[in-house]
């Protein structure tokens, strides 16, 4: 089945060539992937021509002291397509993408965290090794960068405002980083600029959650203000005797808490979107995303969802992530009622999980995209490039090295399917639901990515299955076109033609 879409193709960067200290743009072939490398200087003939380099290599180390500026990689110039130096709060694997995203137009990633063996260590620019959220760390790091972000939104906002009020570069605002780092407040913040989301209330005291209660029926969602990801901070109470249990479970009252209505939802979407630093904004295809243990598990893109859907969980995103301020990649998690309702869940100011797809799927992936925006390049295009992905969590399955033998097992599988991308993060440790790395399947159709990843995990049957092209698609406006297009998809299956079917 060949599908055909007309698209306006775009260039994937924009290059310079360095002459008399100026930048002059040269010509791209929209279609071609432009990677640079470092080119520095050695003699004087070297500096008249630019048909001859020669490349030298920066050994890279971590720092164990935060202040020794007695040799910094930053005194160096910088050659690639922007000569300013990211610093990034974090070197997780968001951290350890973003460097990879970067070494293809040659930008300087540094990064900060406490682990001298984080995930981006191997392959940043530069590590510092400390504490993010530690003030007096923070503020020496950001000496060394021409523009600082994050990779995790739990930093020291309060030092963020005072480095913007000394004139450090900070994308995202340090206002947006306030506001996403306490659930309530963005609640808060969403509600008073029209966004849809569940009913909420603040609770004090076990009085106040029974008053929730009242109002809210139960279940009954119990959630931190801070400090809550990947299903922590959260807890269900079933009824008025469990509230008490809840509130335990997440810390006490002196956490700070708060109470959702419970949302009887069908689906969880997600948008990925970007905001350039003048304010543009490019939303990327919505997603689903299906969680195993309140940690997102799958992601399939795009969603299987109506066209009014799509639109809506769009413009709810676009306008969700308008109500902030700075540039970078936002991560924008929705739910879709039964009723046809989005609904807002919560923001990352930041490359997130359900965007990993996005680097073998898209034309630009979100940590590219991230890096364009926080330095004012151009926002690149985000519409798929293949027609069908679905990216798999990796997460421990066990403790220690059998944990460690599970994924590589799962690994060793993945790599003899067509259309697998393995990403593995270099966690020196394995635990229990730890996110590990990530597998990403992409293909024609949705139909033949979901029969690779179930050869992956060799479900029951599956082996015995091979996967068919759809000769024929059925592609409908809406939901309320399937009673008449049944009929074809029966027709179809009589005389076995391979077909699929999409809203």
């Amino acid at each position: 089945m060949l599908l055909l879409q007309q698209t306006t193709l775009v260039p994937k960067l924009l290059l310079f060539s360095k002459s008399d200290f100026s930048f002059n743009p040269c010509s791209s072939s929209p279609s071609t992937r432009v990677s640079f490398m470092d080119k520095h200087t050695k003699s004087s003939s070297l500096k008249q021509s630019h048909k001859q380099f020669q490349s030298s290599v920066l050994a890279c180390q971590a720092s164990t002291d935060t202040h020794d500026t007695s040799f910094r990689k930053d005194d160096l110039p910088a050659h690639g397509v922007s000569e300013v130096i990211v610093g990034v709060l974090g070197g997780g694997q968001l951290g350890r993408m973003l460097c990879q995203a970067a070494s293809e137009m040659a930008i300087k990633v540094m990064v900060l965290d406490p682990l001298a063996n984080c995930p981006a260590s191997a392959i940043a620019y530069d590590h510092m090794v400390g504490s993010f959220d530690d003030s007096a760390t923070v503020q020496e790091f950001a000496k060394r960068c021409g523009v600082l972000t994050v990779e995790i939104e739990h930093v020291d906002a309060a030092t963020m405002e005072k480095l913007e009020q000394q004139g450090v570069d900070c994308q995202p605002k340090a206002s947006t980083i306030r506001i996403i780092q306490d659930k309530y407040l963005q609640k808060v913040h969403f509600s008073r600029h029209g966004i849809p989301l569940p009913d909420f209330v603040q609770i004090d005291d076990l009085e106040g959650a029974k008053r929730a209660g009242d109002l809210f029926g139960y279940p009954l969602m119990l959630k931190s203000k801070r400090l809550a990801y990947d299903g922590r901070g959260n807890a269900v109470a079933k009824s008025e005797e469990e509230l008490s249990s809840a509130v335990n479970a997440l810390g006490g009252f002196d956490r700070g808490l708060y109470v959702e209505k419970w949302t009887p939802f069908v689906k969880e979407l997600a948008v990925i979107v970007a905001r350039g630093r003048d304010n543009s904004i490019s939303c990327y295809p919505v997603v689903e995303t299906i969680h195993k243990e309140n940690i997102c598990h799958i992601v399939k893109a795009p969603a299987a969802i109506p066209w009014k859907i799509r639109k809506l969980a769009t413009d709810v995103a676009h306008k969700a992530v308008s109500s902030l301020e700075g540039a970078g990649v936002f991560a924008v998690e929705l739910f879709l009622t039964k009723d046809g309702q989005i609904l807002l869940n919560e923001v990352a100011p930041r490359p997130h999980n359900s965007g990993h797809h996005t680097i073998e799927a898209c034309y630009t992936s979100q940590f590219e995209q991230h890096l364009r925006a926080v330095l004012g390049l151009p926002l690149g295009d985000p519409s798929m490039k293949t027609p069908a992905a679905i990216m798999y969590n990796l997460l421990g399955e066990d403790e220690g090295e059998p944990g460690f033998h599970l994924a590589y097992q799962l690994i060793g599988r993945a790599l003899n399917i067509q259309g697998a991308s393995v990403h593995w993060y270099d966690k020196p440790e394995m635990r229990k639901q730890r996110k590990m790395g990530h597998i990403t399947f992409t293909g024609p159709s949705m139909g033949i990515v979901e029969a690779r990843l179930k050869s992956m995990l060799k479900e029951e049957g599956s082996e015995s299955r091979t996967a068919v092209t759809p000769r024929v698609g059925i592609i409908m406006g809406s939901d309320s076109d399937l009673p008449i297009m049944k009929d074809a998809a029966k027709i179809l299956t009589m005389f076995g033609v391979p077909h699929e079917v999409a809203f």
